[in-house]
């Protein structure tokens, strides 16, 4: 039988093509997102697409979105979350690090080697750095820090990141968490307590007690 367009699943949906344009991003880079094979890859014809999106161009509109509303909205909240001392304001933000569904280090990755053939996006990755570091540094002010040392310790503690996500670095998890007292020693000048740093581990299921 003929399909029709009232038939449930003849289009797919907004939520479908954008992650299929995701995961091709992921794979293959910008390049690779385009409308005839993410039709293919699911399955759904090519106007059906049309649905949903004026073009390409919106199509790769709503991945920035996707990309600004998830990696930095996330990471601003978590400098703005509860806490009492800086170590633990730091270690609210490590946590983007260590969960996908806060920070998506993949996206972030592909969206910055995007950012190298893209004068748009470069100018969102720019603004975006901005945003975050911003944050950072009010995070460090509000716990007494002076505007500049509060600025250096932002840039010191998301650059080192960044660097991590660009070199596409790649470090056992135990070792990662065993070297987050010092990182956080190094970033804030002050250390955690082992019931903070006993709660962040908990949080990940790291099943490590630094007592």
């Amino acid at each position: 039988m003929e399909q029709t367009p009232s038939d449930s699943g003849w289009r797919g949906s907004s939520e479908g093509w954008l992650q299929a344009a995701y995961d091709a991003l992921l794979e293959g880079g910008v390049d690779a997102v385009k409308i005839l094979p993410l039709a293919k890859q699911l399955n759904l014809s090519r106007t059906s697409f049309y649905w949903f999106f004026r073009d390409r161009e919106e199509l790769l509109a709503a991945l920035v979105a996707r990309w600004r509303d998830k990696n930095t909205g996330n990471l601003i909240r978590q400098t703005e979350a509860y806490a009492e001392t800086i170590a633990e304001a730091t270690l609210n933000v490590f946590d983007c690090w260590l969960d996908i569904d806060l920070f998506d280090s993949k996206f972030e990755f592909a969206v910055r080697s995007w950012a190298l053939q893209s004068p748009d996006i470069l100018a969102e990755v720019q603004s975006a750095d901005l945003q975050r570091l911003t944050a950072l540094a009010r995070m460090f002010e509000r716990f007494g820090y002076q505007p500049v040392n509060a600025d250096v310790r932002a840039r010191t503690l998301y650059l080192v990141q960044i660097g991590y996500i660009s070199m596409q670095t790649r470090e056992d998890l135990a070792l990662r968490f065993q070297r987050i007292p010092d990182y956080v020693s190094i970033f804030t000048g002050t250390t955690a307590e082992p019931r903070e740093l006993d709660r962040f581990f908990a949080r990940h299921k790291a099943g490590l007690s630094v007592v």
